[in-house]
């Protein structure tokens, strides 16, 4: 008797409730521990590329996006050939990007008017205006725009999309209907490294330098606005549009507090209320497997 099933049963076999984020389950195999770690790491990579050593832009950003790719190879090696649960291995490699990242700096920051760690004196000592323009209004809005279209049209249009929403929430059910979840997980570290480093690129422009702790202060925002987002539509699971829903409802409580004088010291402990809300509003009715 054969143990394949269709890619229908396989889907009817996921609970309620389950859901997928690009490379893992969303919350219990979330790979969340290294991201903003790339995200610096594609930043700093990015800026490098174009102070110091004179890169064209399109070049620097090209070769940010390829470094954050290898980088994260050693991620996918360690979830899919050593089987480390995908929490366990990128909290591990978090350490070892901020390592590395502190050594390719020399333990500073890379910005205008800073020589390289060597002693010797950058190609550039001045950012263009197309570097900064990437970073503000419009170009980061449209940049975004096509990031969650690409998103939106690649998971909920195409077969590829489907197979990872499939196995996101039972993969033994996945792989029984045929799907190869091995390559499906690690075209999906992949996905997730070059959005990664296009986050990376953004947050450089934006800041106009980069340091290893560079992307720190978006976990949280970035989490909240997954579990905001996650009911729009009532989609009830991570979703392009809904991210982007989410985000925006966080970025306007945010400018909002502080439009009102609050504390900048109290915002991360209003955000993460906001993310607690989401989180029981995400949990809270799930109903539980026999």
């Amino acid at each position: 008797m054969s143990k394949l099933i269709s890619l229908s049963e396989a889907v009817s076999a996921i609970p309620d409730g389950a859901m997928i984020a690009l490379g893992g389950n969303t919350l219990n195999r979330a790979p969340m521990a290294a991201v903003y770690e790339l995200a610096s790491c594609s930043a700093y990579v990015f800026v490098s590329m174009y102070l110091w050593y004179g890169m064209p832009l399109a070049m620097a950003i090209a070769v940010s996006i390829l470094v954050t790719m290898i980088m994260y190879q050693l991620t996918m090696f360690l979830i899919l050939v050593c089987k480390i649960p995908d929490m366990l291995a990128t909290a591990s490699l978090m350490f070892v990007h901020q390592g590395l990242g502190q050594w390719y700096i020399g333990g500073g920051a890379v910005s205008t008017g800073m020589r390289l760690p060597n002693g010797s004196a950058p190609a550039r000592t001045a950012l263009s205006e197309s570097f900064s323009a990437i970073g503000r209004a419009p170009w980061i809005i449209i940049i975004m725009l096509l990031c969650v279209l690409a998103a939106y049209v690649f998971l909920e249009h195409t077969k590829h999309g489907r197979y990872m929403y499939a196995m996101g929430g039972n993969k033994q059910a996945a792989r029984l209907s045929g799907i190869n979840v091995k390559n499906y997980r690690y075209l999906a570290g992949m996905i997730t490294a070059v959005f990664i480093a296009i986050g990376g690129i953004l947050v450089a422009s934006r800041g106009s330098s980069a340091q290893v702790m560079n992307s720190d202060g978006y976990l949280m925002q970035s989490l909240a606005a997954v579990f905001v987002g996650r009911s729009v539509g009532g989609a009830e699971k991570p979703n392009a549009l809904g991210t982007l829903v989410g985000a925006m409802l966080v970025s306007t409580l945010e400018n909002g507090l502080t439009i009102l004088a609050v504390s900048y010291y109290v915002l991360p402990a209003v955000k993460g209320g906001v993310l607690a809300l989401a989180l029981i509003a995400a949990y809270a009715s799930k109903k539980e497997n026999n």
